[in-house]
């Protein structure tokens, strides 16, 4: 009996001991923050006023409240080099398909609720001929801030400088300079039209009420 006993003691010794003794499960890393993945985006959108200065001075457009659809069209985009901007090449290359989603989405929602009714701005009779040209609102909706499809973009209120400079990027569409944006549709909306033209459009549009926002990062408050 008591040789029994000192055998199961060992064995059960033995195994407390080999329990101890194997290697720990590696960790699982990590999935970074959506905090950290849009990181490299708030240096320049979430400072209100922050300007680019390539291809030309103009602020950087304002992506809280924007369609995820459309963020997520423009970051691929970029990534593929439809859109020829070799600072947001960079940052759209480093991006995964599912960082490119949850940035998307994150900022759709990041501008919070707009509300209200808002105050429409009758365009001047050159406007609203140009507008009626151009049929903006065919695609980016009645008042320019409800697109009949999600992948297009809001642009009501969005910095007029900023469009006059992505509309004269889709008349470069085929540029070698890194400037142009290829778009059938748009490049063959703005080509149509004049850069004083275009300027006028972008003017207009820039000055309307939108859901676009700036909202600070709590680090560049």
């Amino acid at each position: 009996m008591n040789k029994l006993l000192n055998t199961l003691f060992v064995l059960a010794v033995a195994s407390v001991t080999a329990h101890a003794q194997a290697p720990a499960a590696p960790a699982k890393p990590a999935v970074a923050s959506i905090e950290s993945r849009v990181a490299m985006c708030v240096g320049c959108h979430g400072i209100p006023g922050y300007q680019s200065s390539f291809p030309e001075v103009h602020r950087v457009p304002m992506i809280s409240g924007q369609n995820a659809k459309y963020i997520a069209a423009a970051l691929n985009a970029y990534k593929t080099g439809e859109r020829k901007h070799p600072t947001m090449r960079g940052i759209a290359e480093t991006l995964s398909e599912q960082d490119i989603a949850d940035i998307s989405a994150y900022y759709e929602k990041h501008a919070g609720t707009t509300g209200g009714a808002k105050t429409v701005r009758e365009p001047s009779p050159q406007v609203a001929a140009l507008l009626q040209k151009a049929a903006c609102a065919s695609c980016h909706g009645a008042d320019y801030s409800k697109p009949i499809d999600p992948s297009y973009p809001k642009i009501a209120g969005q910095h007029s400088d900023y469009l006059f400079v992505a509309l004269k990027a889709y008349k470069a569409s085929n540029s070698a300079n890194n400037v142009g944006r290829n778009n059938g549709v748009m490049g063959a909306i703005a080509k149509q039209f004049t850069n004083a033209e275009l300027k006028a459009l972008s003017g207009y549009i820039g000055s309307l009420e939108g859901d676009l926002r700036t909202r600070p990062d709590p680090k560049f408050r």
